[in-house]
């Protein structure tokens, strides 16, 4: 027999905590090595440059580490986790581009892993409005809104900008419809004068079922929290 068939395969989870591990490692050193050269560098302006580079990685740092694989097996709260990942990305790309995140939730319950997924769906649609709509010189606002129902929740992604000309589907949103389906849910979008609106349906399954009947909220419980994250900008 083939000894190479009879070696244990490596499995994705052990993969992606490679990558995550290596990824970790590159952000370190790179932070270091700029925050050297910073401390060295002798010219104001290079040094508030390298300043700047320095808290941009640690930004671009702190969106990586909200997208990691989850460790723990269990249903967590989906509200608290996209505020994670909405702040950080907000302050690494969002800001500097002069563009304001806004994040309404109600109370959701999702399996972590699952939960993971839909903030890697959040996160390819929030970058795709930065990246493509125009805004004609409005301020531009990009919404995350993750309501419930008793059975699914729903998350929105939308933007009051206006889509480029000639702009075609790319990989991120390719990327979005697999991980739709691969949670059960399905994708839906809308575009008009008022700007672009994204619908991810998700149903609840298992102890997500549960959790979501047993810990009931009011609809929009995040009214007060959504005026203090606008105010602190994410």
């Amino acid at each position: 027999m083939d000894q190479l068939a009879q070696l244990p395969a490596v499995s994705e989870r052990i993969l992606l905590c490679e990558l995550n591990h290596r990824i970790n490692n590159e952000f370190s050193a790179a932070i270091n090595r700029v925050s050297i050269d910073a401390v060295r560098a002798e010219h104001p302006a290079v040094k508030t440059a390298l300043c700047n580079v320095v808290d941009l990685l640690h930004q671009s740092a702190d969106v990586h580490r909200a997208l990691r694989m989850p460790e723990r097996d269990d249903v967590i709260d989906a509200a608290e986790y996209l505020q994670t990942l909405c702040r950080s990305m907000s302050r690494s790309k969002l800001e500097r581009a002069g563009l304001k995140l806004v994040l309404v939730t109600d109370k959701v319950w999702l399996h972590s892993t699952r939960c993971w997924q839909l903030g890697m769906i959040v996160y390819e649609l929030v970058t795709n409005a930065s990246r493509h709509a125009f805004f004609d010189g409005r301020e531009g606002v990009i919404r995350v809104e993750l309501l419930r129902s008793d059975i699914k929740a729903r998350c929105e992604v939308s933007d009051n900008g206006s889509a480029a000309r000639g702009v075609r589907p790319g990989r991120g949103l390719t990327i979005v419809g697999d991980l739709a389906k691969s949670l059960g849910g399905n994708v839906s979008h809308s575009l008009d004068a008022t700007g672009t609106l994204f619908k991810v349906t998700v149903p609840f399954l298992g102890k997500e079922q549960r959790a979501n009947r047993s810990r009931r909220s009011p609809n929009r419980i995040l009214r007060r929290r959504e005026e203090e994250l606008d105010r602190a900008q994410l």
